[in-house]
């Protein structure tokens, strides 16, 4: 039935005065009716048509032969090509205003054409159903070929990674409730295969995670409410413990309101992508060095944005000056970067927003709980609260449980629990996590005991590793990152610390970091007393020997 078809059309291609087609503009010179090219169809029946075909023809082949064609099949026709005329002895379809012309033709084509004897101009088809079976399975071959060329393409990303010392392993740690940080590490499947270990690198940077309060709370609520909220926010996902959450961050920041989210990175996409999209000609500015959850809110939101250097003001200056003055600005920096420890020059962005009439949007993930009289962040602190206006935190952080959250005025609030997909369409966060979360900011609201602490003991780590000339950024916060600089002695001194000394600390390395700055993040907290700085400060001192890496 395909030869048939293809002589016929062949034939009415070649001889009919109507089908004088425009191999560029697909149109009829004749009748000016709409038609398209052979090579639409992808079919390696249709190949040596050199000619277009008209558009009553796709109907045809879709209907007649689509079934039997992996081709076809794949590659339907376009839906403006099908009619709705009859079909003739040929598996033809004509157009209406040609039907009566077309029978005639074919009619004529039928006792005209003998069986044996191909009309002249019709190409030799011997071998022709060989042809196709050979080429149906190669296309298959070439499909499952494409399947294993993308796996061996991922393998062979990941062996690069293995290479270069950045490919990430995790660590199976279970940490043991009111004795942190010690921990155990599961170093195998095997039951026997633990080991006791101390954990230093921890964003629970108060210990809150255990707390017996949060803990508590925790457990009163599943008892009351069970498991899963049951759906999202606007079905059946809010109770009463998200409710006093919400208000209860809203206070915390001296803000209007607040809208919890099921991660920090959510409430960062979402609110920073929304915000910039509901204000027209909206720009954002956005800090070299934001978390990777912030820029793709300002990757999301599809407006014009503008990387300024890191913590350089001036240069945000410049930029914003170049910016339209009719348009929105949004300015988006964090307080406490994560990876170098460092604090945003707060009051002199926020002094450039005010001058240029720019709404500023802070990432305090690194900072809430830790500082300011209610552990409302380092804008509290410093008394900047008010001239921000909107603030994102986690609740995974110092708060010790899960999930994230954005404070901001009434208007913003409700604009983004209306527009944002990232909270509108997703399960609510537990209410066992909210009761959690929701206890453990309250109790860091009146108390400073774990923030003072702290302190103490990041400003004595520091202290110890002046002493063996052990390389570290010395900043203002917390944080302390401990300089390697390459990532294989990185990995290197990781396991050792691991195996030898009982001392987990990750490796950070690229993308998290720029390349040639590898190191280790150190986050000593109230928990952790002198004693265990001193040791694990010797520990380093010993690998940083052993393997060589460049002193202070």
């Amino acid at each position: 039935h395909i030869v048939v078809f293809t002589h016929t059309h062949r034939t009415l291609l070649a001889r009919s005065p109507a089908s004088q087609m425009s191999a560029v503009t697909g149109v009829c010179k004749a009748t000016g009716k709409a038609c398209a090219k052979a090579s639409q169809l992808k079919c390696p029946f249709l190949k040596f048509l050199g000619h277009a075909l008209p558009a009553s023809s796709f109907d045809s082949l879709s209907s007649t032969f689509r079934s039997h064609c992996p081709f076809l099949f794949k590659n339907p026709p376009p839906k403006n090509y099908i009619s709705q005329q009859k079909t003739s002895k040929f598996g033809i379809r004509s157009m209406s205003s040609q039907s009566a012309q077309l029978e005639k033709t074919e009619a004529k084509l039928s006792e005209s054409v003998p069986q044996k004897n191909k009309p002249e101009g019709i190409p030799n088809l011997e071998g022709f159903e060989q042809n196709v079976k050979e080429e149906v399975a190669r296309k298959l071959r070439c499909d499952k070929g494409k399947k294993e060329m993308a796996m061996s393409v991922m393998e062979s990303k990941l062996q690069s990674l293995k290479e270069k010392g950045n490919y990430r392993t995790f660590v199976d740690v279970e940490r043991h409730v009111g004795d942190f940080p010690a921990a155990t590490w599961h170093k195998s499947n095997s039951d026997a295969a633990v080991h006791p270990i101390q954990v230093w690198c921890n964003n629970d940077y108060l210990g809150m995670g255990q707390h017996p309060v949060v803990i508590e709370a925790m457990c009163d609520a599943t008892r009351t409410c069970g498991a899963g909220a049951g759906g999202t926010r606007n079905i059946s996902g809010t109770t009463i413990y998200h409710t006093l959450l919400e208000r209860e961050l809203a206070a915390v920041h001296d803000k209007e309101g607040s809208l919890v989210f099921s991660s920090g990175f959510v409430a960062n996409e979402a609110a920073i992508s929304t915000i910039a999209k509901s204000l027209p000609k909206c720009e954002i500015f956005s800090d070299a060095s934001n978390h990777a959850s912030m820029i793709e809110g300002v990757r999301n939101a599809r407006v014009p944005k503008h990387i300024w250097r890191h913590n350089d003001v001036e240069h945000l200056e410049e930029l914003l000056q170049k910016c339209d003055p009719e348009a929105h600005k949004l300015i988006v920096f964090e307080s406490v970067y994560s990876m170098d420890g460092d604090i945003a020059p707060i009051e002199e962005i926020c002094d450039l927003a005010d001058k240029y009439g720019a709404l500023t949007y802070i990432d305090e993930v690194h900072a809430v709980g830790l500082y300011g009289e209610k552990g409302g962040g380092v804008a509290q602190l410093r008394g900047l609260s008010d001239r921000i206006d909107i603030i994102s935190g986690t609740l995974g952080k110092a708060y010790g449980v899960h999930g994230g959250y954005i404070a901001a005025p009434a208007a913003i609030i409700d604009t983004v629990r209306s527009f944002a997909p990232g909270f509108i369409f997703t399960t609510s966060i537990p209410p066992a996590v909210a009761a959690g979360a929701l206890a453990s900011v309250q109790y860091l609201r009146d108390s400073n005991w774990e923030r003072d602490i702290q302190k103490e003991r990041a400003s004595f780590m520091k202290k110890e590793l002046k002493k063996r000339r052990i390389p570290f950024i010395d900043s203002d916060s917390h944080i302390i990152p401990v300089m390697v600089k390459d990532a294989k002695l990185c990995k290197k001194g990781a396991d050792m610390l691991m195996e030898k000394f009982g001392i987990y600390v990750q490796p950070i390395n690229f993308p998290t970091v720029p390349v040639g700055t590898e190191r280790y993040r150190f986050t000593p907290g109230p928990l952790h007393d002198e004693k265990m700085i001193e040791s694990a400060v010797d520990a380093l001192d010993e690998v940083w020997t052993s393997l060589g890496i460049d002193r202070a």
